[in-house]
């Protein structure tokens, strides 16, 4: 679909739209939850799109690493991106990170997309994350909480093509086999008030400077409250412009 039928018609912004744009959503809903962890030396991006989120994470690496299965959303990036010689931009299979070395990632970020992957896909990436995780390295993973629901308990046609079968718990099982450990796992009603479709889970390796009890919250706000006030700012402020660069020290080596 992302690569022959999706058209992209704002090169992937519209998805940011609920927010006010994507400069709203980065800095009211993701930079306040993944701040503590850049920047870093090498990022990968799973799924970058067309490089809503790209244009932020390339300010905050020495590397950046961005993998997606659909060639047309790499095609691009390497276009929009070719001034920026530290991204390198692969094509995948969906759960293969072959092309990144092992033990090379300090923070691994996706979003808005694999809300949509099953088990398979999420335990072919877990699986792979825990090799390319450096000792101390922390993945920061938006997915799907629909399997915490019993089919045929929701309306399937008002939950943004949430993946019925990933929820956190799962994610956490999927974590622990592969010798991570969750610290941290989130679960978000989005677009709706009852239903905690998504969760953001934060992993990082069992025994990492980062490893600790797992920290479970709900939020049943997260539209109402959070993209609400996004909105808002959005009507009254204007959202900085894609040639703005914001950069941060990166932390020594």
């Amino acid at each position: 679909m992302w690569n022959d039928v999706y058209a992209w018609p704002q090169q992937g912004d519209e998805w940011s739209e609920a927010w006010g744009g994507v400069s709203h959503q980065w800095w009211v809903t993701l930079f306040p939850r993944l701040h503590g962890y850049v920047p870093a030396g090498r990022i990968l991006e799973i799924a970058p799109g067309y490089g809503r989120w790209t244009h932020y994470l390339k300010e905050l690496c020495d590397e950046l690493v961005i993998v997606d299965i659909a060639e047309t959303a790499i095609a691009h990036c390497r276009e929009r991106f070719a001034a920026d010689p530290h991204i390198r931009a692969h094509v995948n299979d969906g759960t293969s990170l072959a092309m990144v070395a092992d033990c090379s990632i300090d923070f691994v970020f996706t979003f808005d997309s694999l809300v949509h992957a099953e088990q398979d896909v999420m335990a072919g990436y877990l699986a792979e994350i825990s090799k390319k995780l450096t000792a101390d390295g922390v993945a920061f993973l938006h997915h799907s909480n629909m399997g915490a629901y019993v089919r045929g308990t929701y309306d399937p046609t008002q939950i943004h093509w949430r993946a019925p079968s990933v929820s956190a718990a799962i994610v956490e099982s999927f974590a622990t086999q592969a010798g991570l450990s969750c610290v941290s796992q989130e679960t978000i009603a989005w677009g709706n008030e009852t239903l905690l479709t998504d969760c953001i889970s934060v992993i990082t390796r069992a025994g990492s400077t980062w490893d600790r009890e797992n920290v479970v919250a709900e939020n049943l706000q997260f539209s109402t409250q959070e993209i609400a006030m996004a909105k808002r700012l959005a009507t009254q402020y204007p959202p900085s412009s894609r040639d703005v660069a914001f950069t941060a020290a990166r932390r020594p080596r």
